[in-house]
């Protein structure tokens, strides 16, 4: 292996770790919110908690496209850094905050400093991966994005049991900013200058933002991904609460199968961008071997309403990591075909930030509608009902809507086949 090559997957490490103490910073609150001594704090009710769940979303969708515009134009290791370190430090004060409007606005901030990573980490791995080996290369980073949830649920809980929840908060966030120590060290400088600047500013602009938007491609890419992501963020904030409330697990318990659920999806995501690769490389269709992991994975996942709607814990927690696991199967292919494979390299920045809009959408109704739902019926199984609904949706739209041909073309470019 050269040094370059060296350098280039140590670098996408760098950003899978960086995915991962992001997402332990996401969903620590969510551990946080099935105990006692934290809802008495802050007074919390059910639609509470789905408002402080969904909190995190809101900045995070606001900054997602001035994110990808300032990656974009001005390179991945500083803006990074700098958006890594506020969020780190935003995530260890909630352990500080003595009343509900300090939680909420702490949540604001991590939300908007951690909108830098997506748009960053794509526009990376455009630029130093070819598109028929992105499936490998995403795949690598989501297991960050996959063991984050992972780790961090059963973390939190463990921290919260052996210390407090303030400590728990305070210990995460602190622990995290050792990360800039390598990134500082090994990240390269891809902030482009003189003729190079000129060139890539030349470059990003040749597709103006309102034909972006007028991509019939992009708007299925938002469908799609608010339907991959209402399922995970609601495995994310309720899924803890949903096996410790309505499973009778204890947190330790709680943690573990919070574990092997996002576990699962980490492993299978990245072992089906692997095997995607290779079936590209083979001489199949990029577009149709990943359209087929794709919709496999949302077939599989649908099995969540059997979870819902099982009479034993045991059953219901077989379907509950089968269900996760299974969307694996989507997970780095669709990222990879709506992310890389269909999109100009010079709008990647752009067009993942317009993107994870809609993902951060997911994020801010899931808990509010899981909330609500519950409030509503006293029961997970229509918010699980309706996660089913949103998994058919986006199949559909897999099939009928990511037609390469509908997608934003730079001037003189031939279409995507």
């Amino acid at each position: 292996m050269t040094k370059a090559s060296i350098l280039r997957w140590g670098t996408l490490a760098l950003l899978a770790v960086a995915a991962l103490i992001a997402f332990v910073d996401r969903i620590n609150i969510s551990a946080a919110l099935a105990v006692e001594p934290f809802k008495q704090h802050f007074e919390l009710s059910n639609l509470d908690r789905g408002w402080v769940n969904s909190a995190f979303f809101w900045s995070y969708a606001v900054f997602q496209i001035p994110m990808g515009w300032i990656v974009d134009r001005y390179g991945v290791k500083r803006p990074y850094a700098i958006c890594f370190a506020v969020w780190c430090l935003a995530s260890a004060a909630i352990g500080l905050m003595p009343a509900l409007w300090g939680l909420v606005l702490m949540r604001l901030i991590i939300g908007a400093a951690e909108a830098v990573v997506v748009p960053a980490t794509y526009r990376w791995i455009r630029n130093n991966f070819h598109p028929n080996d992105s499936g490998t290369a995403v795949g690598f980073y989501t297991l960050g994005s996959k063991f984050g949830p992972a780790i961090g649920a059963p973390l939190a809980a463990w921290l919260i049991v052996t210390s407090s929840w303030q400590w728990m908060f305070v210990i995460t966030g602190v622990a995290g900013l050792l990360w800039l120590i390598p990134w500082l060290w090994m990240a390269k400088d891809d902030l482009p200058r003189g003729e190079e600047w000129a060139a890539k500013k030349q470059a990003a602009s040749a597709i103006s933002f309102g034909s972006i938007l007028a991509s019939p491609l992009v708007w299925g890419t938002l469908v799609v991904n608010f339907c991959y992501n209402y399922f995970t963020f609601f495995c994310m904030t309720w899924m803890p609460s949903y096996l410790v409330e309505q499973r009778g697990l204890s947190l330790s318990q709680m943690g573990l199968y919070t574990f092997y659920s996002f576990t699962g999806i980490a492993i299978v995501a990245l072992a089906a961008g692997w095997a995607a690769d290779k079936l590209i490389k083979r001489g199949g269709d990029p577009v149709i071997v990943r359209k087929a992991f794709v919709v496999s994975g949302f077939a599989i996942a649908c099995t969540v309403l059997l979870g819902a709607r099982a009479e034993t814990v045991e059953t219901a927690l077989f379907w509950n990591v089968v269900s996760l696991s299974g969307l694996g199967l989507t997970t780095a292919n669709n990222l990879a075909l709506c992310s890389l494979t269909l999109i100009p390299a010079p709008i990647v920045g752009q067009v993942k930030g317009i993107q994870n809009v809609a993902t951060a959408l997911a994020g801010i109704v899931a808990p509010l509608m899981t909330g609500w739902l519950l409030h509503a019926t006293g029961s997970y199984v229509a918010p699980m009902t309706l996660i089913f609904g949103f998994l058919l949706l986006g199949a559909a739209t897999v099939l009928l809507v990511l037609r390469p041909e509908w997608a934003p073309k730079l001037p003189d470019a031939p279409p995507l086949k």
